[in-house]
């Protein structure tokens, strides 16, 4: 069994994902990072960085005392391990999966970021700052695009973890100022994931688990505010 530290954003969907993929038995323990839940002492025990999403796996493969881990590449790349499946074990072949799983985690995810918190939830609207993100975003989009021109999946012909961290991030492209129209090997990439049962299944976890996805003055405050004395306390 795993116990699953989630909520709503596309670094949870990278993991719900797998999850549902590998029909791996797990348990969701939701942590509503806008009430500042990623602070209690239980969960940083287990994502010291505060941040979702997390696991602990009560079974591990090598039988021992149960594993946490945080950071949604490393939880990725340990689940692909202990399943077998989603990364291959040739080395040219892993070596294909591992960088572009690190592309999303060092690009794609932190500029997408970056272009929804000044879109769309920055207090003060700085024009430099939107058309910054979006720009940057648009020119990951085109590299993804590009790699897509002769492959079925960002790896290769074989769906796998690198398939499952970008997809979330793609999901939102019109509030991050994205057409897919202009992108069309990525879009027949993304809507073939999207029709996949257990990114359906994935999905669906959201409606259960974030009835009200609205960001107010307060959740601002918890998600935005935050500097060291955080780390400290």
């Amino acid at each position: 069994m795993i116990d699953l530290y989630y909520w709503t954003t596309p670094n949870g969907h990278k993991v719900t994902m797998f999850l549902e993929e590998a029909d791996l038995d797990y348990v969701i323990k939701p942590i509503h990072i806008g009430r500042g839940e990623q602070f209690a002492p239980e969960f940083l025990a287990v994502a010291p960085n505060n941040r979702i999403p997390a696991i602990v796996d009560h079974h591990p493969a090598d039988g021992g005392k149960p594993i946490s881990i945080f950071e949604s590449g490393a939880i990725l790349i340990y689940l692909a391990a202990k399943t077998g499946r989603f990364m291959p074990r040739d080395t040219r072949a892993w070596v294909e999966v591992v960088q572009w799983l690190m592309w999303q985690m060092g690009g794609l995810g932190p500029m997408a970021g970056q272009n929804h918190h000044f879109a769309l939830y920055a207090p003060e609207k700085l024009p430099y700052a939107i058309n910054r993100y979006v720009k940057e975003t648009s020119r990951l989009y085109g590299v993804l695009n590009k790699r897509l021109a002769d492959r079925k999946f960002v790896a290769g012909d074989d769906y796998s973890i690198a398939d499952m961290a970008c997809y979330p991030w793609i999901v939102p492209h019109e509030r991050q100022g994205q057409k897919l129209e202009e992108f069309p090997h990525l879009r027949k990439w993304f809507e073939a994931i999207k029709k996949r049962p257990a990114t359906r299944r994935a999905y669906e976890i959201v409606k259960t688990i974030n009835t009200q996805p609205t960001v107010d003055d307060e959740a601002r405050k918890v998600l935005f505010g935050q500097d060291a004395s955080v780390v400290r306390r």
